[in-house]
């Protein structure tokens, strides 16, 4: 069985736990979210993309050695 969530229901659920318990404001993570979307759209883009994956190969350890 398949369960599909709305990808909004998703940045919801992420921003009512982001505020729960780091205390930031509704506009906070509103606005961190649109610049998200914004950095996503840019140029930097794929530099971004890189970098995370290298990051969470180090963390992971699973990174050529």
């Amino acid at each position: 069985m398949m369960l599909t969530i709305p990808f909004v229901a998703v940045l919801a659920a992420a921003g009512w736990l982001v505020i729960r318990h780091t205390r930031l404001r509704w506009w906070a993570v509103t606005a961190l979210l649109l610049l998200g979307f914004y950095l996503a759209s840019t140029p930097a883009a794929p530099l971004i993309d890189d970098t995370t994956k290298s990051g969470v190969e180090i963390v992971n350890r699973t990174g050529s050695k």
